[in-house]
């Protein structure tokens, strides 16, 4: 069985896409076999990213690692068995297919709450949930009293989380690895950037996640997108010099993955 990985957030803005799409390039540079599927069947950014790759490396001649990628089947409501949900339906269709043909099957969920998102994160056997790195995002995973920033109880997407890992539970899996990264880490503010660290600490001992480096805020990551590019590839496609932040980036990311800890992965860059 392959090893699903699930990114999501309820909130737009966070990432989501652009963490999805560097730990499935990381993994398939290292020779994993990925697949990947986009469940914001509106913007459907992952899916636009990966077809921007194929273009890039038919139009420039470069060999890269593509992972895979495929649509949500569309389902006709007669084929669709008594009694199951069909947004559940096409989506088990979707893992199917790729568990054939994958390693790791990276799901990237939209930035809001739908039944496709839901499913999927009782499917997932890694959890990552990048997270802008201020009180705003924060409130997505716990409520807090504003008078000293004490934490009341969990938000809607930790609720969520907990009922996906109740599903998993009661169908006797494994339960979820959940990890918090903190993306859009600035170097001012430091105030600010503490007290998010130690309310993510606090929480992280009593919901069950864990915080892992995430990607700072950088321009370099709003440029590969159109390119279809990973930081991994910028060594390789020439004419792109790396610099002191495309440096520091390609580390975020090493030390991303190391923290994920996903089975048979041994980070070579």
């Amino acid at each position: 069985m392959a090893h699903i990985i699930v990114v999501g957030n309820e909130k737009g803005g966070s990432g989501k896409s652009t963490t999805s799409m560097h730990v499935a390039t990381a993994l398939a540079r290292m020779g994993h076999r990925v697949g990947t599927l986009d469940l914001d069947l509106r913007q459907q950014s992952l899916g636009r990213y990966v077809e921007n790759r194929r273009a890039f490396c038919e139009n420039n001649g470069h060999s890269l690692a593509v992972p895979a990628y495929i649509n949500l089947p569309e389902v006709a409501p007669e084929d669709v068995p008594a009694g199951t949900n069909p947004h559940d339906y096409r989506l088990s269709r979707a893992v199917q297919a790729l568990e054939a043909e994958s390693d790791f099957v990276l799901i990237d969920c939209p930035g809001s709450h739908t039944r496709l998102s839901q499913m999927a994160h009782s499917l997932a056997d890694t959890l990552i949930t990048p997270l802008n790195d201020s009180f705003v995002d924060f409130d997505l995973l716990a409520r807090t009293r504003p008078q000293d920033g004490a934490i009341l109880g969990p938000s809607v997407y930790s609720e969520m989380v907990w009922a996906a890992r109740q599903t998993r539970a009661q169908a006797g899996l494994k339960p979820i690895d959940w990890i918090v990264t903190r993306n859009r880490l600035g170097s001012q503010q430091m105030h600010n950037k503490r007290k998010v660290g130690e309310a993510l600490g606090k929480l992280s001992k009593r919901i069950g996640f864990r915080v892992a480096p995430g990607f700072s805020e950088r321009v370099i990551f709003r440029e590969l997108f159109p390119r279809g590019l990973t930081l991994l590839d910028l060594r390789d496609i020439g004419g792109d010099r790396l610099n002191l932040s495309n440096i520091a980036a390609r580390q975020e990311l090493r030390d991303l993955i190391k923290t994920l800890d996903l089975p048979g992965v041994k980070v070579k860059f």
